[in-house]
């Protein structure tokens, strides 16, 4: 803050290139070149399998996204849903209810895109989150939960989806069947 606080005086004075070494000297900017990959719904599925559906900042329990549309769709306009989370079109519910992740030290601060590195959240945490480092925020990172205690209401899209086929005529509903369908192949029936 110090230094800042400097610099700002430094310009007021006309004192560019001193300005610019206390910069240097004091808080340079590290600029991170990186490439961050983008999570297929089969791999963010075994991520929130593996962490038990629990939201991470909050230690709140969390949905499989198709819970949630099974709701938009069978009541329409009361719990509405819009495909880019638009908040004045698409229910809040979704914004605290369905998981997303995050990188705990985001790669923009030079956190690594590796699985140590990424857990489970709420789309509302994750905004809230932004950038920061979770210290900086007063942000706590929960332990994972069980998924054997908290399966995120995958039995009973199950059971929804046994007895109403039709609803994975839902580009959106289908997506997220094809991950759970395919993890089950992989490691056994949920």
């Amino acid at each position: 803050m110090d230094a800042i606080i400097a610099v700002l005086e430094m310009i007021r004075k006309g004192q560019k290139q001193e300005a610019v070494e206390v910069l240097e000297k004091n808080c340079k900017h590290k600029r991170i070149k990186y490439e961050k990959r983008k999570m297929s719904c089969y791999e963010k599925l075994r991520l929130f399998i593996r962490d038990g559906f629990i939201d991470r900042y909050s230690g709140k329990r969390l949905l499989f996204p198709n819970a949630l549309r099974i709701i938009s769709l069978e009541l329409g306009t009361a719990f509405p849903f819009h495909p880019n989370w638009k908040m004045s079109d698409c229910h809040v519910a979704y914004w605290y209810l369905s998981p997303t992740y995050d990188h705990v030290i985001p790669i923009a601060r030079g956190g690594k895109d590796i699985d140590s590195n990424i857990v489970t959240t709420s789309q509302m945490m994750n905004s809230a989150k932004s950038n920061f480092l979770i210290e900086e925020i007063g942000f706590f990172l929960y332990p994972p939960g069980s998924f054997e205690e908290w399966d995120g209401m995958i039995s009973w899209y199950k059971g929804y989806i046994r007895d109403n086929p039709q609803a994975l005529s839902c580009r959106s509903l289908a997506t997220w069947h094809v991950a759970l369908k395919k993890y089950e192949k992989e490691i056994g029936e949920i």
